[in-house]
């Protein structure tokens, strides 16, 4: 690190490599992108061209061997993360993966034990966490202001055709890790966790409606929590309306929020119970303008990493949200409630999300 600039390496050039680039250059005076690193070395140079990136490699293993990384971007397929995450972790770098970080619970599991051996960390990309009304939300929740948490919605409802499947690695659970409970909803749902905490128990159903997929194109959930909320969870890729909802119903207050890819503060939305008025104002007062983003979790991190403190979102912490996709999907195919813990290391669920398969494989 060159006083307090972070120099930062992104590997995998494709599409969501340019939200991490456009983030990093988002802060100039914090971060600059050392690297970039590709199998194709093409795209590869393309990238580092569009995004004045000084040096192409065409392996991680390259680009750690020349010493000038303190942190990595990792924009890489799912199936190849653990390895890569590893090489990362045994290199004493940091490394911010994209999701999901892994593509089973056993596998989160062992880059846990990867991680103790070394002096970095793993961090998870959830970036709908650090929006402004995300966090105006932790914080009133946990002062107390909207009362205990009752029920809760969370809704994926995406649409992908046809033509998104054709690419090899979409569509299944041994390089994707599953369909949109893993790789689409899962933001969704990790926001929600992020809000009410650890679940307890989780009942499930998954069908493959329409999509030429080896997975479900559609979940959905009811999902009890230790607090006593309770919460519903649908992740869908065949809705042609497609919006990405959250509700929460608290004692004294209806928070929601309706977005797509990403929110600001304007598309959240408070109601006051009858005799809470002064619950808007609690939201309102001094919020800032933080949109969701890659850009606000960049900033968190870079912000743990100059305290010397572990950066947000943990790879413990996002065992939360794996353990309950792993959960989902073991629910759905064996017609049975499962509780957190139940999916002990070594058994079908943990180490592959969809078990011994789908009931229509």
């Amino acid at each position: 690190m060159s006083d307090s600039t972070y120099r930062i390496a992104i590997v995998g050039t494709g599409g969501i490599a340019n939200a991490h680039a456009g983030a990093v250059k988002a802060l100039p005076d914090r971060a600059e992108l050392v690297g970039a690193v590709d199998v194709d070395v093409d795209r590869a140079n393309t990238f580092a061209t569009k995004w004045d990136i000084p040096a192409v490699y065409p392996s991680l293993t390259e680009l750690l061997a020349a010493g000038d990384v303190d942190l990595v971007l990792l924009c890489t397929p799912p199936g190849s993360h653990v390895p890569l995450a590893a090489e990362c972790l045994a290199a004493n770098v940091d490394v911010l993966v994209e999701k999901p970080p892994t593509l089973s619970l056993d596998e989160l599991d062992a880059l846990l034990d990867a991680e103790q051996a070394s002096s970095a960390q793993v961090v998870c990309v959830f970036q709908h966490r650090f929006g402004s009304g995300a966090v105006r939300l932790r914080e009133l929740a946990a002062d107390g202001v909207l009362g205990r948490p009752l029920v809760a919605l969370c809704n994926t409802t995406w649409y992908r055709d046809d033509e998104y499947f054709a690419m090899p690695w979409r569509g299944t659970f041994e390089v994707e890790g599953g369909g949109p409970t893993m790789g689409h909803g899962i933001h969704q749902f990790d926001l929600l966790l992020s809000i009410l905490g650890p679940w307890e128990k989780v009942t499930a159903i998954a069908a493959r409606q329409a999509r030429p997929t080896k997975t479900e194109d559609v979940s959905m959930a009811l999902v009890t929590f230790e607090n006593g909320a309770v919460a519903s969870i649908v992740n869908s890729l065949v809705s042609p309306r497609e919006t990405s909802q959250l509700r929460f119903d608290y004692e004294h207050a209806t928070v929601e929020l309706e977005h797509l890819y990403g929110y600001q503060n304007s598309d959240w939305t408070i109601t006051p119970a009858p005799g809470s008025d002064a619950i808007a104002s609690a939201w309102s007062t001094n919020l800032p303008e933080v949109p969701s983003g890659h850009t606000a979790q960049l900033t968190a991190v870079l912000d743990a990493l100059a305290a010397g403190e572990p950066a947000p979102v943990p790879l413990a912490e996002a065992r939360n949200t794996i353990e309950l996709a792993a959960a989902i999907y073991a629910s759905a195919f064996t017609d049975k409630p499962i509780r957190r813990g139940d999916l002990t290391r070594g058994t079908p669920y943990a180490t592959r999300m969809g078990g011994p398969g789908a009931p229509w494989s």
